[in-house]
């Protein structure tokens, strides 16, 4: 196992740099100074385990006092609960803290970074993206672009945070589309060369969510090599021969893969403070990962929906809902249910998982071309109409099945999309419906690790 430390790179070229062309700045990202614990410092993203509180329990205990990026964010599941705004205030006083006592060091330009988890490899490059560049509403046709519906409901209290906040720290994932792997991949044959590829951290994450690496990009040569191969990804004739489309100039380059509401929420705060401040700013950027959607190490996960304080009959609420539409064939297990909706024939279906027992519902007249797009207005009117109390959404269909066994819960088990229809669907049918697929399960899911100051002060 790699030690807990932190490396400190070699100078770096010199930043930041931007290019319009493609969306992006180089980012001056801050990491731990060495000595800090990496295995305890980096935390998953604030947006998983949001029904399982023994798991943030335990990142509680695992980092106790500990300099942590737990301590700089507020983890999802403690939104509107007690103590709330305490938590918030606590995080953005800690980040001024480690910023001014020199738990953090800054470090110039991209990051090269490999995730290894459950015998799968990811590699990512982390750069700001040009919120400029990007627009999260329904039929968009910017640069960067929401893949699925955004919630404008669940905006404000994560502007709330970002308001007031130094640092961001992302657990943002876009996607690129480069079947011939010309972007990212290349800069692994770099690694053993520090002198164009700079290691800066290493180290086992925590909970068994595997290995993190990551290399700051210190050669311009490399750095070129990126523009030029995002550039022609983003051709506009290029970009019309791979899908089928007229060549309008309107390129989709960035899809959003995790964190849509993340980086919803730095545009509407850039938006709120780009007449103050002006275009010269560092909020106007935001730190994100970018993966590319055809490595092999990445796979779409469906996320599934967990209904919570139901009452009544689920299946005569669906029988109201859908019509004679619907039909219902009982199964044994969760697993059962699984490789049913995942078999692809037969009409478009979906699980259900309720008091201890298994079912798929299928529907013969589906009014989306996805299952997630014909079962989300039956959610929404469930919780609207008061037959439910709230819904989560949750990635894992274990977990699905194992808390729809409490109660009151109805667990609606989702199929997978194909990641590589992804970008062709958005272009031509717009965003997908809210929460249709995850990057990974829970465990997978990005950590936070660099952060970025994202004021002047």
């Amino acid at each position: 196992m790699a030690p807990s430390m932190a490396t400190k790179p070699p100078a770096s070229i010199a930043g930041p740099r931007s290019y319009p062309q493609v969306g992006i700045q180089t980012p001056t990202v801050y990491l731990p100074r060495p000595g800090v614990d990496l295995g305890r410092w980096a935390v998953i993203a604030c947006d998983q385990f949001t029904s399982q509180p023994d798991y943030w329990e335990q990142v509680e205990a695992l980092v106790g006092g500990a300099p942590s990026t737990l301590h700089l964010t507020l983890p999802e599941i403690y939104l509107g609960q007690p103590g709330e705004a305490e938590r918030i205030a606590q995080a953005q006083a800690r980040m001024s803290e480690y910023l001014h006592q020199g738990v953090l060091e800054p470090q110039e330009g991209m990051v090269y970074v490999e995730r290894q988890v459950q015998g799968k490899r990811r590699r990512g490059l982390v750069l700001c993206l040009d919120l400029e560049c990007y627009d999260y509403h329904a039929g968009s046709h910017s640069l960067i672009r929401a893949t699925e519906g955004t919630i404008l409901d669940r905006l404000p209290p994560r502007m709330k945070i970002r308001r007031a906040a130094a640092l961001e720290l992302p657990h943002i994932l876009v996607l690129i589309d480069d079947p011939e792997r010309s972007v990212i991949e290349p800069l692994a044959a770099s690694k053993n060369d520090s002198r164009r590829l700079a290691p800066c951290y290493d180290f086992e994450l925590m909970l068994g969510s595997g290995h993190l690496a990551g290399y700051c990009l210190k050669d311009p040569a490399l750095e070129a090599q990126v523009i030029a191969a995002l550039e022609k990804l983003a051709d506009p004739q290029v970009f019309a021969h791979k899908y089928g489309v007229q060549a309008t100039g309107e390129v989709l380059l960035f899809a959003m893969g995790d964190g849509n509401h993340s980086l919803a929420t730095a545009k509407a705060v850039w938006e709120e403070l780009k007449p103050l401040v002006g275009m010269d700013h560092p909020a106007r950027y935001a730190l994100v990962e970018i993966e590319n959607v055809h490595d092999e190490g990445l796979q779409f996960e469906p996320i599934h929906r967990l209904l919570f304080g139901l009452k009544g009959d689920p299946f005569a609420a669906l029988h109201d809902f859908f019509g004679e539409s619907v039909r219902f064939t009982s199964l044994k297990d969760c697993q059962k249910v699984r490789e049913r909706i995942e078999g692809r024939e037969g009409p478009q279906s979906a699980g259900i998982a309720f008091d201890q027992r298994f079912w798929v519902v299928e529907f013969l007249q589906p009014s989306s071309n996805l299952a997630v797009g014909t079962l989300q207005p039956f959610v929404d009117e469930m919780v609207k109409q008061g037959q439910a109390r709230s819904v989560d959404y949750v990635h894992g269909e274990d977990t699905v099945c194992q808390l729809a066994n409490d109660p009151g819960n109805l667990g609606l088990l989702l199929p997978s999309i194909e990641k590589s229809d992804l970008f062709k669907t958005v272009i031509l049918d717009g965003a997908l419906p809210r929460k249709t697929f995850s990057m990974g399960e829970a465990r997978e899911k990005r950590f936070y690790m660099e952060c970025r100051r994202i004021s002047n002060d």
